[in-house]
């Protein structure tokens, strides 16, 4: 959200209408000097004796994506003192608002969200587009939807009116909501974060009619010119009831509410003090409500997960900001028709992203056995949409339409973009980078999806370096968020602009890194899978430790991933690993021990765990057979440490490496900025966003503190767990490792 300032402007109509309107590119964000504006011109048309009623609307067809973003930086301020709870009296806030003897009308089109729906909530009515966006997402970023307690909160921010502040206070998510859409969708909208259309907005109470958008604003007119002449109610969002559901039911619906989030957010405490700021205002009234809010606010907006979830709303923003590539004035090129080679898993799910984005796509395959399997593929993505009623069987049509099947290179003569998802198998990979040079346009983008393969030796035997790029996409390619954009020192900048154009495109976060082994996802966490084999061979249990990650917000544990990519792919990946970091690699002879007992993973139904038809994952015992073996084999003995370690030091144990590897990658140029590579660990390997990413949430513990644990277990388990030069300098200083890189040793 835009940080520049803002303001809103004032006119007067022949009616006797005022339109306000909400201006500040490009989402109209409700900035400090937005909501004094706001104040202004509101208290103006309050004392004008020409105006009869107000039309509050947003500029260039949205009406406010909600609070400025970029203020939280002055909450996160230790230096600045938060006023005490309760600091300004609700009873005179809410008769500021209750003393507008003027009707107030939000028009809503594009989007109403956070702190822009609650300005909308404060008004009498609310007209909306069909397709406008309503919601507040604050569970987002670690707070509640409680714009009254941001204000409370910002009493003591310079450059906000007092009189801003207060009427400010009324605006409240968590007080309003409930009463226009009833209790249980209210908990939905606010624990989901999930916006809702102006069309279903209508039907639930939150909006009392729908316009299209040449009509809304006049609509808004006649709407609060009838308030005035009582054609319609006239009565604040804070004092209706009929929505409400009774104390009773009430009680039980909070009750389920708290049991689901413990369940699917059992490290989060913001969304249990939002179900209890909710019910504080249905048990005890309005005015206690917004108190409460006030409170958690506070508290809340200085917690480390809202410093966390910030951080991460604003790394995902800044990574298609690239130095020396999207400053430079290019354009990206249009790319008109993809073609896609390999119609596996990766390749079937890339082509799902491009077609659903209405991307011409040409599939290709050695055969017509793996090209039919493919498109199956590709189909059967699609039907899943229908069945989770995202689709229409017409619309799955449609969309398939847009997918061409072929066996040769012909139809690839007018392509803009190629993307190469075969196998990881070097001379494979060569022979067809060599075959697209004959038969793609001299525009057209070479591009690779290979994990883990340097670029350089992929294009080697072509004359088309500055062409050639990677387009890393995680599995599954149609569901992963990330988009991992692979640059050598001889691509082209138009080559990278015009992918991180289609990465937005096909609604992937797209992030630039340096070409090496792994690249910047894999390459950081390599260490991961190698980190738990090492404390299995020594002692540990493997169920446990999956446990403890998943416990700490990972989706799963290294072994169940393990299972869940397929040993096959494990020992593939970690064998370039090995060759090309050998000095710190853990080699474990247990996953080779396990496939020579038919073992693949998930594919299989056996691996570290047994999978039944539904692939549901019990642990196996017949596991410790394997891991005795792989011990004797390679002459590891049991540490009694390691056998009962605490969940804490096997989180430190698996994850310290990672960061290590972070900060070499962070060192080596692979990255400029520390931010890419926590969207990276987030998107790309579900990292808990509210940790703020791997260098972020390694700050909250120190470099110092790393370092030396690093240090304490590579003088007992040897080099795989020896700290890198960068993070012993940053360690030696004290000094954060999220740092941005000197663009001077940057390999990007």
């Amino acid at each position: 959200m835009n940080s520049s300032k803002g303001r809103t402007t004032l006119d007067v109509g022949a009616d006797g209408v005022a339109i306000i309107t909400l201006l500040n590119p490009p989402v109209n964000s409700l900035s400090f000097d937005v909501l004094d504006s706001l104040k202004e011109n509101y208290e103006q048309a309050l004392r004008r004796d020409d105006v009869k009623a107000i039309v509050v609307t947003g500029a260039n067809g949205k009406f406010s994506g909600g609070f400025d973003i970029s203020a939280f930086g002055k909450f996160h301020d230790k230096s600045v003192r938060a006023p005490k709870p309760g600091f300004v009296s609700l009873e005179i806030l809410s008769n500021i608002v209750a003393a507008a003897k003027k009707p107030s009308v939000a028009a809503i089109d594009g989007l109403a969200l956070g702190g822009g729906l609650e300005v909308a909530m404060a008004c009498h009515a609310r007209l909306s587009t069909p397709n406008a966006q309503l919601g507040l997402p604050e569970l987002q970023l670690g707070i509640l939807p409680g714009f009254g307690g941001m204000a409370l909160f910002s009493l003591h921010m310079p450059n906000c009116g007092f009189f801003a502040k207060l009427i400010l206070s009324y605006f409240s998510g968590t007080q309003a909501l409930p009463r226009l859409v009833g209790i249980a969708k209210a908990l939905e909208m606010m624990l989901t974060s999930k916006p809702v259309k102006g069309q279903d907005a209508l039907s639930l109470g939150l909006v009392d009619a729908i316009a299209s958008p040449d009509e809304l604003v006049n609509a808004a007119r006649r709407w609060a010119l009838e308030i005035l002449e009582l054609k319609k109610p006239w009565i604040n969002s804070f004092y209706k009831t009929e929505k409400l559901e009774p104390l009773g039911e009430a009680r039980e619906i909070f009750k389920f509410a708290r049991a689901q989030t413990r369940k699917q957010a059992p490290n989060l405490t913001h969304p249990l003090v939002c179900i209890d700021v909710i019910e504080e205002g249905i048990v005890a009234g309005a005015h206690a409500g917004l108190l409460k809010e006030a409170q958690a606010f506070q508290t809340l907006v200085e917690s480390d997960t809202c410093k966390s979830l910030v951080h991460i709303f604003f790394a995902q923003r800044g990574t298609t900001k690239v130095p020396d590539v999207t400053d430079s004035g290019l354009k990206p090129r249009q790319i008109k028709k993809v073609a896609i080679l390999g119609g596996g898993l990766m390749g079937s799910g890339i082509a799902t992203s491009l077609i659903l984005s209405n991307f011409p796509v040409i599939l290709k395959e050695v055969n017509d056995k793996f090209l039919q399997a493919g498109i199956g593929r590709v189909k059967a993505n699609l039907q899943s949409r229908v069945k989770k009623g995202a689709m229409t069987q017409e619309k799955l049509e449609k969309t398939l339409s847009l997918l061409k099947g072929a066996l040769d290179y012909e139809g690839f003569r007018d392509v803009d973009m190629v993307i190469e998802a075969v196998i990881e198998n070097v001379s494979l990979k060569q022979q067809i980078f060599s075959d697209l040079e004959k038969y793609c346009p001299s525009h057209c983008i070479l591009a690779s999806n290979t994990s883990t393969i340097d670029l350089n030796l992929i294009g080697e035997k072509t004359k088309s370096q500055d062409r050639i790029i990677g387009a890393h996409f995680f599995s599954p390619a149609h569901v992963m968020p990330l988009l991992e954009i692979v640059r050598t020192q001889k691509t082209s900048p138009q080559a990278i602009v015009d992918l991180l154009d289609v990465g937005k495109k096909i609604k992937k976060t797209p992030v630039v890194v340096g070409n090496c082994t792994g690249f910047a996802v894999n390459r950081m966490f390599f260490p991961y899978t190698q980190a738990a084999l090492l404390l299995v061979d020594r002692g540990a249990d493997v169920y446990k430790i999956d446990r403890a990650i998943s416990k700490f917000g990972m989706p799963m544990g290294p072994f169940r991933l393990c299972d869940l990519v397929g040993f096959g792919v494990a020992v593939a990946t970690g064998g370039q690993f090995v060759l090309n970091f050998p000095d710190r690699t853990y080699k474990s002879l247990l996953i080779p021990l396990m496939q020579e007992d038919k073992r693949a993973g998930e594919t299989t139904r056996r691996g570290f765990y047994i999978y039944d038809e539904k692939r549901k994952a019990v642990p196996d015992p017949e596991i410790k057979k394997h891991i005795e073996k792989s011990r004797e084999m390679s002459g590891v003995s049991i540490d009694p440490k390691l056998t009962n370690l605490p969940d804490k030091d096997i989180i430190e144990m698996i994850f310290f490496p990672v960061v290590n590897e972070a900060c070499r990658v962070l060192d080596e140029g692979i990255a400029v900025k520390a931010a890419d590579l926590d969207i990276s660990a987030v998107m790309g390997m579900g990292f808990p966003p509210y940790r703020g990413g791997i260098l972020f949430w390694a700050d909250t513990l120190g470099s110092k503190y790393i370092y030396s644990r690093l240090e304490e277990w590579s003088n007992k388990y040897g080099g795989f767990f020896k700290p890198c030069s960068y993070l012993a300098g940053r360690a030696a200083k004290g000094a954060p490792l999220s740092l941005t890189v000197d663009p001077a040793k940057s390999r990007l």
